[in-house]
């Protein structure tokens, strides 16, 4: 009897270990599911333009390089129709915050033609902010964890020079936490396109970006491949029929030195 008791016990813990594992491996897997990318994949408040277009821009992907965590703050900078700025609002979700922040310089080159409606307008997205750059301010109020910029860098140089670069890369710098990080992603151009084929073609070298954002202060920190595409001899304007939507891309991340 007392054998068999021994032996009733030993299989009693054996079954509260297997019992307790199968709860941390649960728990484990809710944890996992409460992410920036998970959040991502349960919005159906997006409109349909937009995830009509996530098979080509891989939001998920995109966030994931950004190191995008909840509860952080973004900077959204040039939003355009706010694609992104919705994307970082559910990624970091109601303890976060997003600033979509328009260049003045796009407001004057509009010259009083309405831009896009403000996406802190819409529904559920009380946490997004809307602010205007100047010169080497982004005008936020809150250091961030991320600036994000998309398709952009190279008309702030078109239409500013290496000076206007300059100043943007300045703004971004100050804007950011120490160890923040800064993203760009943008048209691929061939290499030591000036300005003239800038503005010609909307894209720019690589190289460049690189050189310039790294003397503000910033390290490079990583580069991410998936909206490359080889097939684009970088000759035609990305508006162009033949290429529009399937341009390469590239995408490099910064940071600002710090902790």
């Amino acid at each position: 009897m007392k054998l068999l008791s021994t032996r009733l016990k030993g299989h009693a813990l054996g079954i509260v270990c297997v019992a307790s594992a199968l709860l941390i491996s649960v728990a484990a897997a809710h944890a996992a599911d409460n992410t920036p990318a998970a959040a991502l994949a349960a919005d159906t408040s997006r409109p349909a333009e937009d995830v009509a277009r996530d098979a080509d821009r891989k939001p998920a992907d995109m966030i994931a390089f950004a190191q995008v965590k909840s509860g952080q703050t973004v900077i959204d900078y040039f939003p355009g129709k706010g694609y992104f700025t919705r994307i970082f609002s559910t990624a970091v979700g109601p303890q976060g915050a997003v600033y979509a922040v328009t260049p003045q310089v796009l407001i004057d080159k509009m010259k009083g033609r309405p831009l896009p409606p403000a996406v802190s307008g819409e529904a559920g997205r009380g946490i997004v902010h809307e602010a205007t750059g100047v010169g080497a301010t982004l005008n936020v109020p809150a250091k961030a964890d991320l600036v994000w910029t998309s398709q952009n860098y190279h008309d702030i140089h078109i239409w500013g020079g290496a000076e206007g670069a300059a100043q943007l890369n300045k703004a971004v710098f100050d804007a950011l936490k120490p160890g923040g990080v800064y993203v760009v992603l943008d048209h691929a151009g061939a290499a030591g396109l000036d300005d003239a084929g800038m503005a010609k073609l909307h894209r720019i070298d690589e190289a460049l970006v690189k050189k310039e954002v790294t003397a503000a202060g910033f390290v490079f920190d990583g580069e991410s491949k998936l909206l490359r595409n080889p097939a684009d001899s970088h000759d035609n304007a990305v508006f162009d029929t033949g290429i529009r939507g399937k341009t390469d891309q590239f995408i490099l991340r910064f940071r600002k030195p710090g902790n």
